[in-house]
Formats: C-alpha cells, sequence, structure tokens
C-alpha cells in the first residue's frame, strides 16, 4: 500500500510539470511510445543481431543510436499468448489463451478462451484514461478470427484507432498474393471482411506499408490534437506462408524469409524516418521493436540458441529486443548483454515512463524497470516460467517437449507437469542448452522445480495434459 501511494504521489509529480525533464530541467510533454511487435521472427534475423544472409539497415541504424539487449524473453513461445502477457502484464494462463487462437471447437478442445477478456488490465486502455491517443496497426491475433465472428472490437480493449488483419475485429487490410508469372492476384482469407468493417485489400507485399501509414496517419493527428500517442505496430510479414515482391522473390523457404524481411525493414523505415524528422517527436519518442516468439524452422534463425516456435528452449522464447529514443534514453549506443526482463515488464515500466497511474487493484506479473529499458542496466528480480502451447507436445519432428520452464538467474531449467524428465542449463556458460547438469546441481533442481510447480499450480489449467 505504501509503495503504491508512493508512486502515485511520484506520478502527479510528473503530471503536473507535465513529464520527464530534460537535461537543461525544463518540463517537456509526456513521452510517445512505439511497441513493435514483430510475428514470428527469430533472435538472430536483425543484422545487428549477426544475421548476414539479409540486411535490416533500418532497424539497424535505431540499435547503433540505442539500445540492444540481449537476454530479453516474451512469455510464450507462440503468438496469441505472447500477445497476451506484452498487452497486460500478466501472464497468459491467468486469461487461458495458451495458444494461438484458432477457430471455436479448437479453442475448446484446448481449454483456452475464446478471446481475451476485455477486463484484462490492458496497457492501451491504462493511457487511454490518462490521455493519450492510442492506435492498433497490424496483427492483432486476441480474438476474432476464423468462426469466432463475435469477439469484442479491437477498440473494446482500449484503442482509439485500429487497423487489423484477418485475426481481429475491426477495420483490416487484406492479403492479396502474386507469385512470378501470374498475370493478377489472388485473395486470401476473403471470409475475413465479415469480421468488422472496412476492408481494404492490397498485395501481401505492401501490407507492413499499409499499417505504416495508417500509423503516421494517426501520429500527426495525435500532434494535431495536442495528445500524446501510443501505437502498437505489429507486423506479420515473417510469418509464413511467404509473399516478397514478385521481382524479389526468395530461393526456397529461407530465401522467400529473408525476402520478406528486407521488406518489412524497408517499410518500417518511413515511420522511424517521420519521427527522425521532425524535432518534437525525435526528443520524446521512444521506440522498442521485438518478436512474438521464436522462428518458425527453416525460416528464421534463433541464432546460437536451441529451439523454435512452440518449444520453450531458448530459441521458442527469447527475443532480440531494440529501444530506441534519442530524448529519452540515458544511455545509448550499447549493447546490454546482462540484463534479463521480459514482455510482463513492459507494461508496468512503460506505466512509469509515460507518468500513468497503475490500474486499481491489479497485481501485475511484470515488474517496473525504467531504469533498464533507458540504458542503466538491472535484471528483473522475480524468475520467469512457462508453459508450452497445450497443443504442442512435440514439433518440428521433436517428441514429448518439455511443458514446463523456469529463468532463475544463470539457471534454466525445464520438466514434464508431473516435474520429471528434469532439464537443467547453465546459461551463463551454456547459453545453447546443449549440456543438462541437472545431476550435478540437485539443490538447484530441488528448489527451481518446486517453485515452477508451485506457479503451474496457481494458474488455470489447459488441456495440455490429455495430449501427454
Amino acid at each position: 500500500m505504501v509503495e503504491r501511494l508512493m508512486r502515485v504521489a511520484i506520478i502527479l509529480l510528473l503530471l503536473s510539470t507535465g513529464g520527464l525533464g530534460t537535461a537543461r530541467g525544463e518540463a517537456r510533454p509526456r513521452m510517445n511510445v512505439i511497441l513493435v511487435l514483430i510475428d514470428d521472427m527469430g533472435w538472430g534475423d536483425f543484422s545487428c543481431f549477426g544475421n548476414s544472409a539479409a540486411e535490416t539497415p533500418n532497424i539497424d541504424r535505431l540499435a547503433t543510436e540505442g539500445l540492444r539487449f540481449e537476454q530479453f524473453y516474451v512469455n510464450s513461445p507462440i503468438c496469441s499468448p505472447s500477445r497476451t502477457a506484452i498487452s497486460t502484464g500478466q501472464y497468459p494462463q491467468r486469461w487461458r489463451i495458451t495458444s494461438y487462437l484458432n477457430n471455436r471447437a479448437d479453442n475448446e478442445r484446448r481449454g483456452m478462451a475464446q478471446w481475451l477478456d476485455p477486463a484484462a488490465p490492458m496497457l492501451a486502455r491504462s493511457l487511454q484514461r490518462a490521455g493519450y491517443a492510442t492506435g492498433h496497426f497490424g496483427k492483432w491475433h486476441m480474438g476474432g478470427q476464423r468462426d469466432v465472428a463475435d469477439a469484442p472490437a479491437i477498440s473494446g480493449y482500449g484503442f482509439d484507432q485500429s487497423l487489423t488483419n484477418f485475426e481481429g475485429m475491426g477495420p483490416k487490410l487484406l492479403p492479396l498474393t502474386l507469385k512470378p508469372g501470374q498475370q493478377s492476384p489472388e485473395r486470401i482469407w476473403a471470409d475475413a471482411e465479415r469480421l468488422g468493417a472496412g476492408a481494404k485489400w492490397m498485395l501481401r507485399s505492401e501490407i507492413t506499408g499499409g499499417f505504416v501509414d495508417g500509423a503516421v496517419s494517426f501520429v500527426r493527428q495525435a500532434q494535431a490534437d495536442g495528445k500524446p500517442f501510443y501505437i502498437n505496430l505489429w507486423p506479420d510479414d515473417v510469418h509464413s506462408p511467404f509473399w516478397p515482391p514478385v521481382d524479389q522473390w526468395g530461393d526456397g523457404r529461407r530465401g522467400q524469409y529473408l525476402s520478406v524481411l528486407r521488406g518489412m525493414d524497408r517499410q518500417l523505415g518511413k515511420l522511424f524516418d517521420v519521427i527522425r524528422s521532425d524535432e518534437q517527436l525525435l526528443r520524446n519518442t521512444l521506440v522498442l521493436i521485438c518478436s512474438d516468439n521464436g522462428p518458425e524452422k527453416g525460416a528464421g534463425s534463433a541464432g546460437p540458441f536451441r529451439g523454435y516456435k512452440t518449444q520453450l528452449y531458448e530459441g521458442g522464447v527469447r527475443s532480440s529486443l531494440v529501444v530506441w529514443g534519442p530524448g529519452v534514453l540515458r544511455q545509448s549506443g550499447r549493447v546490454d548483454r546482462e540484463s534479463v526482463f521480459c514482455a510482463l515488464d513492459l507494461v508496468p515500466t512503460l506505466l512509469d515512463l509515460t507518468g500513468t497511474v497503475w490500474p486499481e487493484a491489479v497485481q501485475f506479473d511484470g515488474e517496473s524497470l525504467t531504469a533498464t529499458v533507458l540504458g542503466e542496466g538491472g535484471s528483473r528480480k522475480a524468475p520467469l516460467f512457462f508453459r508450452r502451447p497445450p497443443d504442442r507436445n512435440s514439433s518440428y519432428d521433436t517428441p514429448d517437449l518439455p511443458d514446463l520452464a523456469m529463468r532463475r538467474g544463470r539457471w534454466k531449467l525445464l520438466c514434464e507437469y508431473d516435474g520429471t524428465n528434469v532439464e537443467l542449463y547453465d546459461l551463463q556458460l551454456d547459453r545453447g542448452e546443449t549440456t543438462n547438469v541437472a545431476e550435478q546441481h540437485g539443490d538447484v533442481v530441488s528448489s527451481m522445480l518446486a517453485a515452477l510447480m508451485d506457479w503451474n499450480r496457481t494458474m488455470p489449467a489447459d488441456r495440455g495434459a490429455d495430449a501427454e
């Protein structure tokens, strides 16, 4: 209670002075925030994270001018729960979203909700109530897809404006596909037109540019209205199937992936240039860029890490993170290899950075790490817990994958639901998770296993154990 009152007092002070002060001590407007969440991109896919097969110069420039974090995690190895965590600051299991949202029958079969409960503590809603203009542009996938046509509109989660794809309720951009030699494009997901009024068709290879254009217009309107803004920009170019421009058609699955990766970077560059060319925006905007989970096998790259999308090994849940804000960051041009934190932490952190009061009676699983995000380092105090998607006991020809995982300090532990088949890795010495050292560290295993099993018992169950 005392901690909350202190936080409210600090926030009220920030609000009364116009936000965080500059180096010269004068007040400035409240911070703008843009969260770029890329679909199915691997840790090693940006060239600034080691990709030598394709350049991503626009994002690389942000990393050079800002911060690059190497031990950042998302909270699920698959899309819908990962997006739930980064939106709410709470484990997605709390909201019964533990795999990708599919048709109604399959969601029920896996013991999942049909959509994210609008009562969830959305970051966007807190900012909207605090006077922010809030916009979502890109993939949603937290309700409103396939035959689930009665889900709430995206606007019901605290967004003033939205523009999505075929996996969300509201106005959307829908994909036209074109192959080399094809005379006219074809439509896919045509039945998604019914999921909210206002559908526009455009080439799949240009849709990120359409979302960027929407975001730029939103920024200009917020400026005209004298409002700070929060934007989700969530592109899905690098989620298969891949549709690059016909004149940039790649060779095989990996080649196609690299082509759409380059195209995504080019299209995102327009928004970064808009911010860079406006002195006020450059001075007061924070941009964060990460992926929602690891890559599909044979497409993206997890760099030195073991595992892929849907798996609890590092390659499935560790994400590259770039943070940029020349007028906001306290340090820049550095690579942070030590700070361990996650998507859950971004919600309380961004609330504090924007001087926004936390929602009443909400217990975040994330921690406020403002110093970390601004470049001064520091890890979250609590361990990280993971549960696999209920429909992914095996994937990519790997049978009987671990069901649960935990990261605490240097240690990563994985096991089955019942605590058997324990794997323990020392990530300081073995970040590729190649050598199981559980037998050599029985005390560590005992302590972590008890905490992990306790955590899982506190979370609503899905039907994952039925696939054992």
